[in-house]
């Protein structure tokens, strides 16, 4: 199918492109990767009068160290993550996950930031950013503010983005050192997550001094598994500690049930996860 006609805009700063949002109002839509945006105008469940791309704006692409901080831009995309030797060294959780994200083509063009503003509890990105206690900067007429991660998504499909702002940057403090692993449970090579689990773990002396865990398609935003996190932390890291710290997994969730699977089925494979999640980042 065809798209509705549509403006088309391609400011190169983010001053142009608020602007441009400013203008369009309610009738805009912005462009990051097109992943998500491209299939709802081809489908015409959106008719924007006006799409905004921020594709040539410069500002919003790249990795850098601010003191024991990752930023990323908005604007970069899976592939530069996964070639990036900062994100490998400093957030391994980040870089597990967007290697499970779709095929090459689509890690070319999809960004980190339209995949979280887009935020889909089946994607991939949510559930490590959250998990790596990230902040997330938000820009628009007022100038920045931030707002962590678990603060960020607040719905289905909705974020702590206004309609005249744009997510320019996010801020992951340092994991160096700690292990890390993403399982996700597809049907077909490509799906989205049926469920997936981000384990990123902290061993020293032989326990595990810290874990964090990130959850996917549990629920209607991306989830922390607080209660696995807490039975795990100060524990052994053989099999059978690790399988029973993973059993409360799925406790507080509130899984999809459709033709994947029910809700009950998402939580016996969220336990299953985690605990080869959590094994794996030991393990790495």
């Amino acid at each position: 199918m065809i798209p509705a006609a549509f403006d088309y805009v391609a400011p190169t700063t983010v001053a142009d492109a608020l602007a441009a949002l400013a203008e369009g109002g309610d009738e805009a839509k912005v462009l990051a990767g097109g992943q998500s945006l491209l299939p709802i105008l081809r489908m015409r469940l959106n008719a924007p009068e006006t799409v905004i791309d921020l594709g040539k704006i410069e500002e919003l692409r790249g990795i850098s160290e601010d003191g024991d901080t990752l930023v990323i831009g908005a604007m970069t995309t899976y592939a530069d993550l996964l070639a990036s030797d900062l994100v490998t060294e400093h957030a391994a959780l980040l870089r597990a996950a967007i290697a499970e994200v779709a095929d090459p083509q689509i890690r070319h063009r999809g960004t980190i930031g339209g995949a979280l503003v887009h935020a889909d509890p089946a994607g991939d990105v949510g559930a490590p950013v959250l998990a790596l206690d990230a902040d997330l900067v938000i820009t628009g007429p007022g100038g920045e503010r931030t707002v962590a991660a678990s603060d960020f998504f607040e719905d289905l499909f909705t974020t702590a983005v206004g309609e005249d702002e744009l997510l320019t940057s996010i801020r992951i403090p340092k994991h160096t050192g700690w292990g890390a692993a993403y399982e996700k449970f597809v049907r077909v090579a490509h799906q989205w997550s049926i469920v997936a689990v981000a384990a990123t773990v902290k061993v020293a002396d032989g326990q595990i001094a810290e874990a964090k865990i990130g959850l996917t398609n549990m629920g209607s935003t991306p989830l922390r598994a607080a209660s696995v996190e807490a039975a795990l932390a100060g524990g052994s890291t053989d099999a059978a500690a690790v399988a029973a710290a993973s059993a409360s997994a799925a406790d507080g969730t509130n899984p999809p049930s459709d033709l994947n699977g029910d809700a009950d089925y998402r939580k016996h494979l969220a336990t299953v996860l985690t605990r080869r999640a959590v094994l794996a980042a030991v393990g790495s």
